[in-house]
């Protein structure tokens, strides 16, 4: 079918590849079900050989190369090229230990490998005769024949292609992943015949490239296997990409020398964040030093062929390489961008004054480059406006509506049709029925059944009972201070103080649950991962408390258990400091789904409010420029603290060991951080989110309002679709445009 049925093998588009160190693509065996139209019938067949096609679902592993949202939303846009028709390949490595699994034990996060090929991987397929050669180290000679890069260390790139199957038209594009595997003769000629042993074990320091996924969501840890990774991916997947063009009848027929100049017209590179931007220096070095183009033409081809997407506006994870690894590693790239770099400096003289002089001082200065000037951004965008745009990201609504939440797919597209599932838009049709009693039964009935069935699961997986009927309250993304998952510690120890406070008064019950994986080296997000752990226990024992308020840590957050929680989830926390998630996703997922949101005007949540008017969201909270006034007068958490009594009773309960009895000194570090140097300033919006989550509580207690905003939030999440994402990319970046056509299948043979 793959090869079959594959759309632009004959045509003549231009060809778009996505760079992506990152693919978190989940399970794969219902979703392509879905693109083919085949579920039910799979279902039926599975069901006459006596099986349950759930049950065989929840076999398959999922594919964790991703650590959060940039690694999600490449596997959404990869859905959404495929659908839209665009000649699009994936590219990235196939990780042969994806993100860690996690286990909870004793409330700490302990990692496993996550051994994910362990049994194969039935959906990708090896495909040894694309094998290419990478180079490291070496050293460069400048010869009157032009640039040479000699002695260099060679690992060869086995590709594995996985199929991309678009909704219900006939296309399947390719997720090329590199796996890196040592030559037979690597190492060898360097040892006499008796290290041959050896040399033959050190075979795993070239194949450890593709080994292991970095474990780190919004950080930059700045180790030499890593920037091997990404110069890896990218040397590859550029071969690759030059072959293509090279074999395609559109380019230049030269039988000696390809004609460059149509490259960009046929060739569009996305670099998903700063890990591919080694794609530049890369093909300014083929186009230059292999293809002998002059520098000046090879850098318009480079500038005409390249498009790079930023993703986060942290310092921390913004990539800052040492000059002396990277002239080591890479020695003749370093070259290529202290070239480019002069060239930059020449041309903007303003850069100049503001950078430094020097190569290295320019690139960063101290001996560190970086790959990106986030702290320039408005510099460089006074200088060549052009260059910018914003483009709101998507989520797939294949998965993210049709897959996870079939009920509630069943009950829009009674009403509206299924013109929606390609065109996300159309749920403004919803907006005629929100007052329809009916359609509000239906569509309460569907959450009530997705709670139900998420109910059940935690009751098998955690062994604790919750109460279907109670709110379900969902935190769920990794852990990082600026996602403030104390924030919501906070609030769940103020209701536990207001219930043990006064037992008899009435409360609407409320099941928190908050999952997410913190990277092995982050103390602070390991601290808050125990102390919502540490909570839960106090909180779910207590006999005065009963089924009225519980808090769950979701364990090994994946895609596949976003899949199951986030149709059952009422409330989707997105509580953030204002300015710091440059986008979310997970927002779109639970707004698609019939949650309500209670959040921060930060990200995606900004245009979020702006489709479903602000007063059907429940913000709260500072606003950007009431963070930087904060910043100017000084942040002192201690007035809150000061200010606020059920605040100083939460944090004074943290610090007491009151949720640490045998280890009364256990979040000292949380504390002392909350107080003394809280970059997210939790206590500040600590406030005006307890008195939103009392909103929060008001609605709910009225199921027919509350369900009247759901359809409301439901009817405007139809921008937040990864098919309009891709289609602004395709027609205001790749210059492409994305065809509806769907492509007859071909005229198979009957056996």
């Amino acid at each position: 079918l793959w090869i079959s049925f594959s759309s632009h093998l004959a045509l003549p588009p231009q060809r778009i590849y996505y760079l992506s160190l990152e693919f978190y693509m989940g399970r794969t065996l219902q979703n392509t079900m879905v693109n083919l139209g085949l579920q039910n019938a799979c279902d039926e067949a599975i069901y006459q050989l006596g099986l349950d096609l759930e049950e065989l679902e929840e076999i398959e592993e999922d594919a964790g190369l991703g650590n959060g949202g940039l690694g999600r939303l490449a596997a959404c846009f990869l859905d959404s090229m495929a659908t839209l028709g665009l000649a699009a390949y994936g590219y990235g490595i196939r990780y042969e230990f994806g993100i860690f699994n996690q286990k909870i034990v004793d409330g700490w996060q302990v990692e496993e490998a996550d051994d994910w090929l362990r049994y194969g991987n039935p959906w990708e397929k090896a495909r040894p005769e694309y094998m290419l050669p990478v180079h490291f180290y070496g050293r460069v000679d400048h010869t009157p024949e032009g640039v040479k890069w000699v002695d260099t260390q060679v690992v060869l790139a086995m590709p594995y292609d996985t199929p991309v199957p678009g909704y219900k038209n006939n296309t399947v594009n390719t997720m090329r992943l590199w796996s890196a595997k040592a030559p037979n003769d690597f190492n060898l000629q360097e040892f006499n015949v008796g290290d041959y042993i050896e040399a033959v074990l050190d075979r795993n320091l070239a194949e450890n490239i593709s080994r292991v996924l970095y474990p780190n969501d919004n950080f930059f840890e700045g180790k030499e296997l890593r920037l091997k990774q990404e110069y890896f991916v990218v040397a590859a997947t550029l071969q690759d990409i030059i072959r293509r063009f090279k074999s395609s009848k559109f380019g230049c027929r030269d039988p000696v020398r390809t004609c460059f100049e149509t490259f960009p017209d046929k060739v569009a590179i996305q670099l998903n964040d700063t890990h591919p931007a080694l794609s530049i220096p890369e093909l300014m070095r083929i186009l230059v030093d292999v293809e002998k183009v002059d520098w000046d033409k090879a850098w318009e081809i480079t500038k005409r062929t390249c498009a790079y997407t930023n993703h986060t506006v942290l310092p921390e994870a913004l990539e800052r390489w040492p000059v002396s690894m990277f002239e080591k590693l890479l020695p003749r790239h370093l070259e290529i961008i202290y070239a480019l770099n002069q060239m930059h400096l020449d041309r903007l003289p303003r850069v100049r004054s503001t950078c430094g002089g020097g190569p290295a001082e320019a690139l960063g200065g101290g001996g560190w480059f970086r790959s990106l000037w986030c702290s320039r951004f408005k510099d460089f965008y006074e200088l060549e406006p052009e260059k910018f745009q914003n483009k709101t990201n998507g989520i797939t609504p294949r998965r993210w509506l049709l897959l996870c939440n079939p009920g509630l797919a069943d009950v829009i597209a009674e009403k509206i049709g299924e013109g929606f599932i390609t065109d996300l838009s159309q749920l403004k049709k919803l907006l005629d029925f929100i007052n329809n009693e009916s359609f509000i039964r239906d569509v309460a009935k569907v959450k009530q059944e997705n709670k139900l069935k998420f109910a059940a699961y935690l009751e098998e997986q955690y062994k604790v009972k919750i109460n279907p009927s109670s709110m379900f309250d969902v935190q769920v993304k990794r852990i990082h201070e600026y996602k403030r998952q104390l924030l919501n510690c906070l609030h769940a120890i103020t209701l536990y103080n207001r219930i043990r406070r006064d037992p008899s008064k009435s409360f609407v019950p409320r099941t928190i649950m908050i999952g997410g994986k913190a990277a092995p080296g982050y103390h602070m997000a390991k601290m808050i991962i125990k102390l919502i752990t540490s909570i839960g226990e106090v909180i779910n024992n207590d006999p005065y408390v009963g089924d009225r308020l519980k808090v769950i840590f979701l364990e090994n957050y994946r895609v596949s258990l976003a899949e199951k929680v986030i149709p059952a989830a009422d409330l989707s926390q997105q509580i953030s400091t204002a300015g710091t998630e440059a986008s979310g996703t997970g927002n779109m997922k639970f707004m698609v789904n019939g949650a309500l949101t209670i959040g921060t005007m930060d990200g995606a949540n900004v245009e979020m409010a702006e489709e479903a008017g602000e007063e059907n969201l429940f913000i709260f909270g500072m606003r950007v420029e009431d963070v930087e006034a904060l910043d100017r007068q000084g942040y002192n958490a201690r007035e809150y603290y000061e200010r606020l009594p059920e605040l100083r009773q939460a944090v004074d309960q943290i610090s007491s060991g009151f949720f640490s009895p045998r280890d009364p000194g256990c979040f000292r570090d949380v504390v002392n951080m909350l107080m003394h140097h809280d970059r997210f300033k939790v206590f500040a919006d600590y406030e005006a989110y307890i008195k939103c989550q009392g909103q929060v509580d008001q609605l709910f207690m009225d199921p027919r309002e509350w369900t009247k905003k759901v359809i409301r939030n439901i009817a405007c999440s139809g921008k937040f679709s990864s098919d309009r994402t891709i289609t602004e990319y395709a027609q205001e970046i790749w210059g492409v445009e994305p065809s509806a056509t769907k492509i007859p299948p071909p005229n198979l043979p009957r056996d």
